[in-house]
This record gives C-alpha cells, sequence and structure tokens, in this order.
C-alpha cells in the first residue's frame, strides 16, 4: 500500500465511505473497511507531509529561513 500515489489511496478511500455509507455491508465487511480507511487515511497524511517538507525545502533562502506563504484559496488566513 506504500507504494500507492496519493490520488489512487484518496480514489479508494472515497469508495470505501461511499460503500459505508449506503450501509448495505456486513459487520465484518464494516471492519474491514473500516481497517483499510485508515490505513488509506494515514498514507494520505503522510504523502501530504512529505509534499509539504519539499514545498518547504524549495522555499528556503540562502539564510535558511523559510516565508510560508498561504494559498490564494486559503479561507482561514485571509
Amino acid at each position: 500500500m506504500d507504494d500507492m500515489k496519493f490520488e489512487e489511496a484518496l480514489a479508494r478511500l472515497e469508495e470505501i465511505v461511499k460503500k459505508m455509507e449506503n450501509g448495505d455491508l456486513t459487520l465484518e465487511e464494516s471492519l474491514d473497511a473500516f481497517e483499510e480507511g485508515i490505513k488509506l487515511s494515514r498514507l494520505c497524511a503522510k504523502k501530504l507531509n512529505e509534499a509539504e517538507r519539499r514545498v518547504e525545502i524549495l522555499l528556503k533562502d540562502e539564510d535558511e529561513n523559510v516565508e510560508i506563504k498561504p494559498f490564494a484559496g486559503d479561507t482561514e488566513n485571509g
């Protein structure tokens, strides 16, 4: 699962959520789906953290200062 791309993991996670929301799964199937969903969620978070670190490295200036700027669509910061 670690070699799965972020987009693939997110798409699979969305499929699992839809199946669970439908309520057609047995208890055992729901538990298995939940377990897979947790693993996929952690994988997505890991890949997002890795991407954030790469962006921070790219934004470093010569003095090792990092200037973090919000994305244009960021509604929390403005």
